[in-house]
């Protein structure tokens, strides 16, 4: 396996078709399916950079920007944005298009971080990834801000570790608080 890999090489889409199961009484995509889906092309985009099975060990920042309908073609594209040891941070795009119209919206963006594991379910490392576009670099620089920020969420790391947050957040010039 090679040590780097581009963010192209993880470059995944996938389309599906919205039925009538798959929708809620508006007749609008179930978000429950659309996570569903989007976990699928996050899985695939992770295994082709890390060459690996891959489990989901977090989802956030999905944005619902736009409700996708009954009868709409849904694309959904995903590539990894950075690679950490034995993690990856995938990026998702989804589209929804009412293809008699020829109508195409930009429904929703997330991001995935995925595993990389053996068949024992043990982690495994993963290739360095090297971006090469300039969105490609801007997820890449952005990625260890989130990814930070997701472990001190999660209470596995505490904030004033996280050493890419301080400029968001200021805190090594934070006023204490006094107790009254």
């Amino acid at each position: 396996m090679p040590n780097q890999k581009n963010a192209q090489e993880s470059f995944t889409t996938m389309t599906e078709m919205v039925f009538p199961n798959d929708t809620n009484g508006l007749n609008g995509l179930m978000g429950g399916r659309l996570l569903y889906w989007m976990d699928i092309v996050a899985a695939i985009a992770a295994q082709k950079h890390s060459n690996s099975y891959v489990v989901t060990a977090s989802v956030d920042n999905v944005s619902f920007s736009h409700p996708i309908k009954i009868g709409n073609v849904v694309t959904l594209k995903a590539k990894v944005t950075r690679a950490f040891n034995t993690s990856m941070e995938v990026h998702i795009e989804v589209q929804a298009e009412d293809v008699p119209s020829s109508q195409v919206v930009e429904s929703h963006r997330a991001f995935f971080t995925m595993v990389a594991v053996n068949l024992r379910g043990n982690k495994t490392k993963v290739p360095e990834l090297i971006p090469e576009t300039e969105e490609e670099q801007q997820l890449f620089a952005g990625a260890l801000r989130r990814r930070q920020l997701r472990l001190v969420l999660a209470g596995r790391m505490k904030p004033d570790e996280a050493n890419e947050l301080r400029s968001i957040f200021d805190i090594s010039d934070a006023p204490k608080q006094e107790n009254a």
